[in-house]
């Protein structure tokens, strides 16, 4: 779905996985997951996503992000939350400097 919203390599923004770092709570994850959005997008950051060993090669055109990144402008950020049972919403928050 990625690929067909926002293309590949220099198109599409960074991708980065903050469950592989706070692990999942059961009822909590989607909003644990914009919380982390929007501190990445006040404090210029985007978080790795942690313990990828060897990355599926599916995927060696996307820009999955493995090392922290820092003084990064983030106008706009996408945090995506699928569940179980069918829950499943995608929400997109605009930096009021954007």
């Amino acid at each position: 779905a990625l690929r067909e919203v926002f293309g590949v390599g220099d198109k599409c923004p960074p991708i980065a996985a903050t469950k592989s770092l706070t692990g999942h709570s059961l009822g909590a994850t989607g909003v644990q997951e914009a919380i982390y959005s929007l501190l990445m997008m006040q404090n210029g950051f985007i978080c790795e996503s942690a313990n990828i060993e060897e990355l599926d090669p599916d995927f060696a055109d996307m820009p999955i992000v493995r090392a922290r990144r820092d003084n990064v402008k983030l106008g706009a950020v996408l945090s995506n939350s699928f569940g179980f049972g069918g829950t499943n919403a995608t929400l997109v928050f605009k930096h009021p400097d954007a």
